[in-house]
């Protein structure tokens, strides 16, 4: 198999067929969709290929077959039918100020009107311009028009550290994307994706016939890559890589599909780099997310066993954030399991995979801790302890990082004042080294708070919050024989039950006995 141009960050379906790039084929979703419906929406997180997908459809509508060629759809579509396209996007402007998203929309629609050669009226009434085009391009052609819309809440996700404008926006929007509907008559085809899934009731209220694909499971790869699509399309770029460390590290997004997929933009930055790096998690600031769950009290251990509801999954708005679906949504969490509870189910979610795991807890442990102790020399001394089972060397690192935080830190700061903030530094430290670390994981005889996977040895750990030490951590775990699931591993099991003070706000028992 030729190697051919890597597709990074190229958003432009006629540029990568065209220049000989890389290609994952993505027309038979296409088809599918025309082929059953009308009027649809995608969230997806940011750089999956939502912008390329949506190019595709605006290149297969305006009947350019060259670009098809040797493609599923080629052969089962009819190129004699051409449909006019308004394609909208929201993705190169920043709305983090007043009166530019109003500015942002009429220069796309003057830019729009003179390309189609199609005036219509003046000002910053948005929706009467869009129903007038719509219906000018309808007359003008005698075909139905085609309405993609590219980041479709970027004005509103810009806007959150300023509620009002974020609102502003949203009611702004909501009048705009209603025009949709109203124009059915006109409308042949129309597309929204984007990063959020924000409540009809909030934003779509005026377009509720849209179909959302979101979680269906014949278009859970609609974006990203495959284990097949490895092997079929990028064979060339695998020599010399660990098929299982790229597993690893990127796979691991699900949407109810039978299969997880890649993030399209950290693979390919992979086979550039031919590094194993957080790739995707470094092209985006995760500021907001993290203040959010400072804010809320969510501890780093929380992210390991969240649990949500399909409409939770998709209930965002400016007044009413779900932090599950915060996560889910933003592509830092993914669906691991799925609980069926009669006439309700339930979702289990978790990491991906080890770039975001690493990452975000890397990042996480900025704000649980002073910055000085989320340093790379402490991590490093903090691996070389782990890599040599020095449960002694361990203890004394904890404790004197506990020590060392001033108590006006802990003032200042309202993650450090409730009880899972110290479980949660344990676990963002091990988590930051890429290390395997369950949390809650389960046994015949109940949950122990964290297990630590090495290559070598097993680490059970029981975290308790007392006024003085009692030893019920390590009680707890010896009696409750949790170590049996690990016995027949042959690896070495230590049991370590972890006592913190709330006055002494530090370790007052680290006791660990070999199971």
């Amino acid at each position: 198999m030729t190697r051919r141009r890597l597709p990074i960050g190229i958003q432009t379906f006629r540029k990568i067929r065209e220049g000989h790039y890389y290609y994952v084929d993505k027309t038979a979703f296409a088809q599918r969709l025309i082929e059953e419906g009308t009027h649809y929406f995608l969230s997806r997180p940011r750089r999956f290929g939502k912008s390329l997908f949506l190019d595709t459809l605006k290149e297969l509508f305006e009947g350019n077959e060259s670009l098809f060629r040797g493609l599923a759809i080629h052969d089962r579509w009819d190129w004699s039918r051409r449909h006019p396209v308004v394609r909208l996007s929201f993705g190169g402007n920043n709305f983090a100020e007043p009166g530019s998203l109003a500015k942002g929309v009429r220069a796309r629609f003057e830019e729009l009107e003179r390309d189609f050669e199609c005036g219509g009226p003046s000002g910053d009434l948005a929706g009467s311009r869009l129903r007038h085009l719509i219906r000018a391009l309808h007359a003008k052609t005698g075909r139905r028009v085609v309405v993609l819309v590219d980041e479709y809440d970027k004005p509103i996700l810009d806007a959150l550290r300023t509620p009002d404008l974020a609102r502003a926006h949203r009611d702004f929007l909501r009048g705009f994307y209603g025009v949709v509907k109203d124009s059915d008559a006109h409308i042949r085809f129309s597309f929204f994706t984007g990063v959020s899934k924000f409540t009809k009731v909030s934003l779509f209220s005026e377009l509720n016939n849209l179909i959302d694909i979101t979680l269906e499971s014949p278009f859970s790869s609609i974006c990203g890559y495959t284990e097949s699509d490895l092997d079929d399309v990028f064979a060339p770029e695998l020599s010399g890589l660990d098929r299982d460390r790229i597993r690893d590290w990127y796979n691991g997004y699900n949407w109810l599909g039978s299969e997880r997929v890649y993030n399209p933009f950290g693979l390919l930055l992979l086979f550039r780099t031919r590094r194993f790096e957080a790739h995707w998690f470094q092209s985006g600031s995760p500021a907001f997310l993290v203040e959010t769950l400072f804010e809320r009290r969510v501890s780093a251990v929380d992210l390991e066993t969240m649990i949500g509801e399909e409409d939770l999954l998709g209930q965002f708005d400016v007044d009413d954030m779900a932090t599950e679906a915060l996560l889910f949504q933003t592509g830092y969490l993914t669906i691991t399991g799925q609980l069926d509870l009669g006439e309700m189910t339930m979702f289990r979610l978790g990491y991906p995979n080890r770039e975001v795991r690493q990452s975000l807890n890397s990042r996480l442990l900025r704000g649980l801790t002073p910055e000085r102790f989320a340093s790379s020399r402490l991590r490093l001394r903090l691996h070389r302890l782990v890599s040599a089972n020095d449960l002694t060397g361990l203890e004394e690192l904890f404790r004197s990082l506990f020590a060392g935080i001033p108590y006006e830190w802990h003032t200042r700061n309202p993650i450090a004042r409730y009880e899972g903030y110290y479980a949660s530094v344990f676990y963002a430290f091990f988590a930051a080294l890429g290390l395997d670390v369950r949390v809650e994981d389960s046994s015949s005889r109940g949950r122990v708070d964290m297990a630590v996977r090495l290559r070598d040895a097993v680490w059970l750990i029981e975290f308790k919050v007392v006024d003085q030490s009692t030893g019920s951590a390590i009680a707890q775990l010896r009696t409750r024989g949790y170590a049996d699931k690990y016995r027949a591993s042959g690896k070495a099991i230590h049991l370590i039950g972890v006592e913190f003070s709330r006055n002494e706000r530090n370790i007052v028992a680290f006791d660990v006995e070999r199971a």
